[in-house]
């Protein structure tokens, strides 16, 4: 298909009954409908508007006191604009003044077809269904089997990363999310009619694969599908998996065929997640509450309604309980406790045993990058993936130390959890919904992390350790962090070291919750925040931040690109995934674009002449969204993860709205773009 070329022009909004432009079966599949419910966090903490609009009011005194402590300390490349009085020289480094894209931007689209720029080729690596373990059968659309998708590459993919096995091969891991029925099996109606075949499949489609790949040519890599294949493997909701940290055999994670709490079984709703040093896996498990059914069962302090655990015995639309009685809280009161933590996985080690890491909190995670601090300990960023949420990360208290695995694998099981709390810079009048910049040009402020638990210490009045790890949320809530605007993907920037946070979207913002840092009421687009640690030190508990972006159509006067020339940005709706190459560009994924066309892939300078400069790389079939990019180390290939391709309203096997990839049912992939000449990503 001929790459669609074109200026920018206005969009129209989508009508859909939905908030933002995800279909109905998107709502209900991949989260349960939460923007349906009540908001789980109904505590008085500050939402990020206010934060914005108070900034202003305290720009004066920060930049004379306390802020000016901070910035004596930072001095870093990249830094948030709040650290310094000139723009340019905050966001600039050395001699460097700007960035060598110079690819024509794909047009906004609504085609079913993974769309790239003009001299880029694509292709599909792995799909739903795919061989992963040898002897795993072909996929057979209308006769599929659990023990069949035990074997095949599961559903709905996500976070995708890459260990290299040498110059041309590597190992593939890919999260698969979530699994839309309606989509898998002709004729499903819900998950009280289903055959227990089908709920046993989808058991077995969620969780993650371990696939080994090989590169042809300059940038094109495929699936191995010879030899052993000895390190494939396929994880899903029913493997047996161990906690490990401070809550490991805490009363709050037995159960009944779990007395000693320390063996929870399966992992769901896997989305973003990341790598350590020493080479494995941290899987985020986020929207996890909708497995389950007679949450109301529950006594208050299991605190149901704050992770928006349904009530009623057939309030899940998969009914997982019908195979699996533990999904049922009236009889497994804690067995939601299991979930919604991060899980370390060792790759290369296809025998040993996946970790629920609990020293790093329990909530709808999404991301989980590490760095090292200055003095060698271990950092892990996260997001609390929902509405009014907050920004986590994890201390160790422990060093990494090069090449000494066997420590470095405690480096997760000891440190100090820390909430975000963001501060604006501005004055209130100044922060009024519109999305007009304040008068300093700027939607910045300052930040701290407030500390929540160190091993067995809390530090929150009221609550056990065990307590804070498990109900994490509820702890943050106790220690006032800032709510914020759906936080999913948090990732470093490799040259400047700035941190920066994926604000999805959030259309239950009102015009009265408006802050610095979430300055727009019925919040649609969404928006990209920068933090920049004290002394660029990633184990620091005080930082500074930034709005480099603020997303939406460029014709809208609310939107911000960096100070960039907006007539020459493409539009952008709902950053959700984001990763770096290895020149600083920031590359950013979207989920649920309001704006009426496909989702894609956009990459922006974020230093420099350029910065701000925002242009649209790609765009995937009708109905997907765009997950997990990763750019390879040599810069010669991009990976994208095409999650429901053709879940639209009203789609189903017999009138599929999506054919990609292969001219029959719609079946979520694994993609890799490539420059036709072997040129680098973005050249």
């Amino acid at each position: 298909m001929a790459n669609l070329k074109g200026g920018r022009r206005l969009l129209p909004l989508l009508s859909t009954p939905h908030k933002g432009g995800r279909s109905a079966l998107t709502c209900q599949f991949r989260c349960g409908n939460a923007c349906a419910h009540d908001v789980g966090n109904t505590s008085d903490n500050a939402y990020f508007g206010d934060v914005v609009k108070e900034a202003l009011s305290r720009r004066g005194v920060l930049r004379a006191g306390a802020l000016g402590a901070l910035v004596a300390g930072v001095g870093v490349a990249g830094a948030a604009p709040a650290l310094a009085d000139d723009p340019e020289a905050a966001t600039t480094t050395g001699g460097w003044s700007g960035s060598d894209l110079r690819f024509t931007p794909v047009a906004p689209n609504k085609e079913d077809a993974l769309t790239v720029p003009d001299g880029y080729s694509s292709s599909v690596v792995v799909r739903w269904g795919d061989p992963v373990l040898p002897g795993a059968p072909a996929f057979d659309f209308d006769n599929q089997t659990a023990d069949a998708q035990n074997k095949q590459f599961g559903y709905n993919c996500d976070y995708v990363t890459m260990f290299p096995m040498g110059r041309d091969r590597a190992l593939l891991w890919v999260n698969h999310e979530y699994t839309d029925e309606t989509l898998m099996f002709r004729g499903y109606t819900g998950g009280a009619t289903a055959t227990e075949e089908q709920i046993r499949i989808a058991l077995a489609a969620h969780g993650g694969s371990i696939v080994e790949i090989e590169r042809e040519g300059s940038g094109q890599w495929k699936l191995v599908t010879d030899g052993r294949r000895r390190y494939n493997r396929r994880i899903t909701a029913q493997t047996p998996m161990k906690f490990s940290g401070p809550a490991a055999g805490s009363d709050l994670l037995k159960t009944a065929a779990d007395p000693k709490g320390l063996k929870p079984v399966g992992m769901l709703n896997n989305c973003a997640g990341g790598t350590t040093p020493w080479g494995t896996v941290l899987t985020a498990e986020e929207n996890f509450d909708q497995y389950f059914v007679n949450a109301d069962k529950l006594p208050p302090e299991q605190y149901a309604a704050r992770y928006t655990l349904p009530s009623g015995a057939s309030s899940s639309s998969r009914r997982f309980d019908r195979v699996e009685e533990r999904f049922d809280l009236a009889k497994h009161p804690n067995e939601a406790n299991r979930f919604g933590w991060i899980v370390e996985i060792d790759p290369f080690d296809p025998d040993s045993t996946p970790i629920k890491r609990t020293a790093l909190g329990r909530f709808k995670h999404e991301a989980a990058t590490t760095v090292i601090a200055k003095d060698g300990r271990l950092v892990a960023y996260m997001g609390d993936d929902a509405r009014f949420e907050y920004v986590y990360k994890f201390v160790s208290k422990d060093r990494y130390i090069p090449g000494f695995d066997r420590h470095n694998r405690t480096l997760l099981d000891e440190g100090t959890l820390y909430v975000a709390k963001f501060t604006g810079d501005s004055p209130k009048a100044e922060i009024d919904g519109t999305g007009k910049l304040p008068s300093d040009g700027l939607f910045d402020g300052s930040g701290e992390w407030i500390p929540l638990v160190s091993g067995k210490k809390s530090y929150v009045d009221g609550m056990t350790a065990e307590q804070v790890l498990v109900y994490t949320r509820v702890a943050a809530d106790k220690v006032g962090a800032t709510k914020m605007d759906r936080p999913e993907d948090v990732e470093r920037n490799p040259v400047t070291g700035s941190v920066y946070v994926a604000l999805t979207n959030n259309s239950n913002r009102t015009a009265a919750q408006v802050d610095e840092a979430n300055p727009r009421p019925s919040n649609k687009h969404g928006h990209v925040l920068e933090i920049v640690e004290q002394r660029n030190d990633a184990g620091a508990t005080r930082f500074a931040w930034s709005l480099p972006l603020v997303c939406g159509d460029p014709n809208d006067a609310s939107t911000y690109f960096a100070g960039f020339d907006k007539s020459k940005v493409s539009p952008i709706s709902c950053p959700d995934n984001l990763a770096f190459d290895r020149d600083g560009n920031l590359w950013i994924s979207t989920d649920g674009n309001a704006l009426g066309t496909n989702d894609g892939l956009f990459v922006m300078p974020v230093r420099g002449k350029e910065r701000g400069y925002l242009r649209q790389f790609l765009t995937v079939p009708v109905g997907a969204e765009t997950c997990g990019p990763m750019v390879t180390p040599d810069q010669r290939s991009v990976f994208v993860a095409v999650q429901h391709p053709g879940e639209t309203d009203g789609a189903g096997p017999d009138n599929p709205s999506s054919r990609w990839p292969d001219g029959d049912q719609p079946r979520p992939s694994v993609a890799v773009v490539w420059h036709s000449k072997g040129k680098k990503i973005g050249a």
